[in-house]
């Protein structure tokens, strides 16, 4: 398949491995090996096309993910020209994942992951929780669209985890922090102050947060459990550090 320069890609030229591999195979599929994926990418994106969608594997996905986040903490993000990203998503879209990410105004999946227009869905909830609206959309994402990735995302430093800890009581947001609390009440052997103005436990309740709505997703979405089931889809989990912009993978 000869390169379509109207579309862009997040895989930066330089990038290894089984997703450098993959991106290169549809992007120019007269090309073998690494040498000549690497010559079919650029420094210059393009959004995800069907192709692309399709031959991606949800590890690989996440190792494209990995690969972004590193240009973003290093400084050196791909360039990009949103009006060209635009034009080349104005008929359709083919993201490769799904990002269920707090609202937190610091944590931008699309930015974080350099992945530009077109390439995630980010579904942003105070406190990444989900409920049967958030899991709808994941399902559409994955079931109709195609994605093969979910990712939940939390942050250290979270508001809403804090809010859940000191159990806050303030018109909606009061159920909405309920949600967080079986992550409170999970760590209640943590060693040492468990408070919102401790750090390190804020932190480690945001991550056992994350950990508790995987498994909530799958309970409220049994299409999505099956995809997983079938390994057409994974359901992962992530932690970003609003202090160096780093993602670690859970």
């Amino acid at each position: 398949m000869k390169e379509n320069p109207a579309r862009r890609e997040f895989v930066r030229k330089g990038a290894c491995g089984a997703a450098a591999l993959a991106a290169g195979s549809w992007l120019n599929s007269g090309s073998s090996g690494l040498a000549q994926a690497q010559q079919a990418s650029s420094a210059h994106g393009i959004t995800a096309s069907k192709e692309w969608q399709q031959l991606l594997t949800p590890e690989q996905i996440i190792q494209l993910a990995k690969i972004g986040n590193q240009r973003f903490v290093s400084g050196a993000p791909i360039e990009r020209n949103y009006q060209e990203d635009i034009r080349a998503t104005k008929k359709a879209q083919y993201p490769v994942a799904i990002v269920l990410s707090c609202i937190d105004s610091r944590a931008p999946a699309e930015i974080i992951f350099d992945a530009g227009i077109g390439n995630i869905f980010n579904a942003r909830i105070a406190g990444n929780t989900v409920d049967p609206d958030v899991a709808g959309s994941m399902e559409y994402a994955c079931k109709v669209v195609g994605s093969k990735l979910v990712l939940v995302m939390g942050h250290t430093n979270c508001g809403a985890v804090k809010g859940a800890i000191d159990k806050v009581q303030l018109g909606n947001l009061t159920q909405l922090v309920e949600k967080i609390y079986p992550a409170v009440e999970a760590l209640s052997n943590f060693p040492g102050e468990k408070s919102s103005h401790n750090p390190q436990y804020v932190d480690a309740v945001a991550a056992k947060n994350v950990q508790l709505t995987i498994e909530n997703i799958r309970k409220i979405s049994p299409i999505l459990a099956e995809l997983e089931q079938q390994k057409k889809i994974m359901i992962a989990g992530a932690m970003y550090s609003v202090k160096n912009g780093k993602v670690d993978f859970l």
